[in-house]
């Protein structure tokens, strides 16, 4: 089972989004920045979506600063495909941010992306 939380001025959005895809293999949550991290950094998740406004700074600041730059990535109000989500999966990020108003597009991707990985 792999591990997701949300975060952000979006999480319950997100939330009810990715669930309602009915993957089984994924388990997402509504967290904290703090807690995400934590979660995180222990093992007890496997990855962070965060949302706020622009999908820059405060969607991740908490993350990039507890966890470091090189395992977050944003979108900020850009639309990934999912070929990029994949690569980026690849690389190693762990934490992604992006906007509110993109939600309903990105949301469904990432966790399409994540659950391909197993």
């Amino acid at each position: 089972m792999t591990k997701i939380l949300t975060g952000g001025v979006g999480k319950t959005e997100v939330t009810r989004a990715v669930s309602a895809l009915g993957i089984e293999s994924l388990d997402i949550t509504p967290s904290s920045d703090m807690d995400a991290a934590m979660k995180l950094r222990a093992g007890q998740a496997d990855y962070y979506l965060g949302t706020c406004h622009t999908g820059a700074g405060a969607s991740l600041g908490v993350l990039v600063g507890l966890m470091g730059s090189a395992v977050c990535h944003t979108f900020g109000r850009g639309t990934p495909t999912e070929e990029e989500i994949a690569a980026l999966l690849a690389d190693g990020k762990k934490v992604f941010g992006f906007s509110m108003d993109q939600l309903d597009t990105i949301a469904p991707r990432m966790a399409r992306a994540i659950a391909a990985r197993g």
